[in-house]
């Protein structure tokens, strides 16, 4: 079979069982589906000065990788700002929370380690861990018998590799314990601070430093792309690991470094919300009125793990139901997505709803009603 038929064999597949991905515009929809938690990505007010900031940049682009061309005082003064606000020895900038996670786990773990993931964990984490050549293990999701069972019976180094908040179910990872499990055996945790990061802790520092436990913590991804509004991401470590990344992580030494625009942009969102942290506040209560509403109006007439996240998991199973679902609540104005087998598991099919500060109560409140509409 030559190419073009195998692709598009492949494709008809996807289509035939209803999970075939396109590209699509929201129209005028209510947003309920980006991450742009805090409001952030629209704030007229981070624009403009994201913009005077950009008016003292001396050039367009970053000209080439880090090692090359593309360093400058500007990209060491924001990792500077960033390890104030992550309580960090060393902060290295990324172009993605996607090439930060492959950055770290496709370098650092060696032949004879083991990488130990959650299963639900995200597609980067996953595919950093498959360049790696360390030994790989998934292990029941937030289960920490099945975790501490397969740290106690592995080999070398062990990273246990886990998320703050997973984004498919909102849910947060037991942090606390997951340190006592890594101090008890000598393992190293990895922690993925994307969801978490802008949203949570002083200054956007994420469920680390709010806990107290960011020196017990080896590497931890802050992602820039949802609650900061922005793009990027950055890897937080200590010297000797921020080091050894500069050397050996091949995401770093041939990728093209970000603009001076999009450093600018990293440094002023992370600016303006330290004089805005009420928005995180402003998030809790869009989290607590929705949840209000739905055990008042839907009870458990619909399936979802209970959260305080902005995102807000409705399992609908079967492609076609949750497609519907997600149909019928966008021709009511809210843009809702359905979240389709294999992103999630097959019969796990949901809508997953984020909340944001700019979401009216009575936005959310029609939300609420449209969902009631759905049993």
């Amino acid at each position: 079979m030559n190419l073009k038929d195998r692709l598009n064999r492949q494709l008809e597949i996807r289509k035939q069982s209803l999970s075939y991905r396109a590209l699509s515009l929201t129209g005028n929809l209510t947003d309920f589906t980006s991450n742009d938690y805090l409001g952030l990505a629209r704030s007229g007010e981070l624009a403009l000065l994201i913009n005077s900031l950009n008016e003292n940049a001396h050039r367009n682009g970053s000209t080439g990788s880090r090692l090359l061309s593309g360093n400058s005082v500007l990209i060491e003064t924001t990792e500077t700002q960033l390890c104030t606000i992550f309580r960090s020895e060393k902060a290295l900038i990324f172009n993605s929370g996607y090439n930060a996670n492959i950055a770290a786990l496709s370098s650092i773990p060696q032949r004879g380690d083991t990488i130990i993931y959650d299963e639900l964990s995200h597609a980067s984490i996953k595919d950093g861990a498959r360049l790696s050549l360390a030994k790989r293990l998934s292990f029941k999701h937030n289960n920490l018998e099945d975790l501490e069972l397969k740290v106690r019976s592995s080999e070398g180094n062990v990273f246990i590799v886990v998320e703050s908040v997973y984004s498919m179910d909102g849910d947060f990872c037991p942090l606390e314990e997951l340190v006592g499990i890594a101090e008890k055996y000598g393992s190293h945790i990895i922690l993925d601070e994307a969801h978490t990061t802008g949203l949570i802790g002083k200054s956007g520092s994420g469920l680390a430093v709010k806990l107290g436990l960011e020196k017990d913590i080896l590497i931890r991804i802050y992602t820039f792309g949802k609650a900061m509004g922005i793009h990027g991401a950055c890897v937080v470590c200590n010297s000797y690991l921020a080091e050894y990344l500069i050397n050996f992580s091949r995401p770093f030494i041939y990728t093209t470094a970000l603009s001076p625009h999009s450093i600018l942009s990293i440094s002023g969102a992370f600016t303006y919300l330290a004089k805005h942290e009420d928005l995180q506040k402003t998030a809790e209560n869009r989290i607590q009125l929705f949840n209000k509403l739905f055990t008042a109006e839907i009870g458990d007439q619909l399936k979802r793990p209970a959260c305080n996240h902005p995102i807000q998991a409705i399992i609908i199973p079967g492609i076609d139901r949750v497609k519907a679902a997600a149909s019928n609540l966008q021709s009511s104005g809210y843009d809702v997505r359905p979240i389709l087998s294999p992103t999630v598991k097959s019969g796990e099919e949901r809508l997953r709803i984020c909340l944001h500060t700019f979401n009216s109560d009575d936005d959310i409140s029609g939300l609420i009603h449209s969902l009631a509409a759905l049993i």
